[in-house]
């Protein structure tokens, strides 16, 4: 029986390119609110929880019954506006999750979004067959950069860390996959610095062997370290 082998896909920046969808969705919420953000704002939240986003936004204004609230109305704004525009996989996504599903990789979602919001865009996507699991935000306590969301992904599908490939689009979520002892695959659209083990500006220009070679690079002192 061969042992597991798992890919733990980011969903936002990774699987689908939804900044202006999120954007919109927070710029609009937050108007509602008397409350103006910057595009400059939305973009240094990006991949981050909603629990960690709004207080920073709403200041000494933040109760836990407002933050709830405001994150809430975003989200479902979000998923409104997926429904009604329909959302797109992001260059090479399609063809890897073919791909690694024949070659008998397991794939689980591993996203700081809310599993409504997962749910709402894989069913846009048509692509939940690809997924043997998904841990949202509601499944862990703590956001990335903590590893926890990946770790109880692996779990999921009964794979060792060392046997996992995170993919990613975002500093935190790199670092996470760091604290877990999993290797990384950064997808750089802007070109910007990804700590990853391996980075591309979009996934049609990944190598074809790029995951299994991965896998089997060694370890550096230290790197599972939490």
């Amino acid at each position: 029986m061969s042992v597991p082998r798992a890919v733990l896909w980011d969903m936002d920046g990774t699987l689908i390119d939804s900044e202006e969808v999120h954007w919109i969705s927070w710029r609009d919420t937050m108007a509602k609110e008397g409350i103006v953000i910057t595009r400059e704002q939305f973009l240094a939240s990006f991949g981050q929880r909603n629990d960690s986003i709004v207080p920073r936004w709403l200041g000494a204004a933040a109760t836990p019954e407002r933050i709830e609230r405001i994150a809430n109305a975003k989200e479902k704004l979000y998923r409104q506006l997926i429904h009604r525009d329909g959302v797109s996989a992001l260059p090479g996504v399609a063809s890897w999750l073919h791909r690694l599903q024949q070659r008998g990789w397991l794939q689980v979602i591993a996203s700081s979004a809310p599993r409504a919001n997962v749910e709402a865009v894989l069913e846009a996507l048509g692509a939940a067959h690809f997924f043997q699991g998904i841990v949202p935000a509601e499944d862990v306590r703590a956001g990335k950069p903590d590893p926890e969301v990946y770790r109880t992904a692996a779990s999921r599908v009964g794979a060792s860390p060392d046997r996992c490939i995170v993919m990613e689009d975002a500093v935190a979520g790199i670092e996470g996959a760091r604290r877990a002892g999993m290797r990384s695959i950064g997808v750089s659209q802007n070109g910007r610095h990804l700590p990853a083990d391996v980075v591309v500006r979009s996934l049609d220009l990944l190598d074809s062997d790029a995951f299994e070679t991965l896998l089997q690079a060694s370890y550096s002192p230290g790197q599972n370290a939490s």
